[in-house]
């Protein structure tokens, strides 16, 4: 299964796709910001198969994420997610280095599908 890095500064969030992204087996590491989401990946030198990001979060959020991760690991697979419809605008411009945007709220069977299908799409066995 997947290595999965989760972002999400909200606890009950992070904890709910958590539970769900290992139900298919994958293993998920989490991180609460940006900055964190930077560290961990630092620790385990990007060796994860996609990171899982918000958009909106306090001290880095996830496009200025999703920008520095791509540039220290080009290799690695980003999937965004937002309930804004601005930063889902300020998402389309990444294009190139984000896999997709999964648009907040949505329920486990659609995220769990979303993961799965960026998986294949980035030929990573899951």
């Amino acid at each position: 299964m997947a290595r999965i890095l989760l972002v999400d500064d909200e606890d009950t969030v992070r904890g709910f796709l958590k539970r769900g992204l290992e139900l298919d087996g994958h293993t998920v590491t989490t991180a609460i910001d940006g900055a964190d989401a930077m560290e961990r990946l630092a620790e385990i030198e990007g060796a994860v198969d996609l990171m899982l990001t918000d958009i909106r979060m306090p001290i880095m959020d996830g496009i200025s994420l999703a920008l520095a991760a791509k540039r220290d690991y080009p290799a690695l697979t980003i999937l965004l997610m937002t309930g804004y419809a601005d930063q889902r605008e300020r998402a389309k411009n990444l294009e190139a280095i984000v896999a997709d945007v999964l648009t907040k709220p949505f329920s486990l069977a659609e995220l769990r599908t979303g993961v799965r299908r960026v998986l294949d799409e980035a030929g990573i066995r899951h």
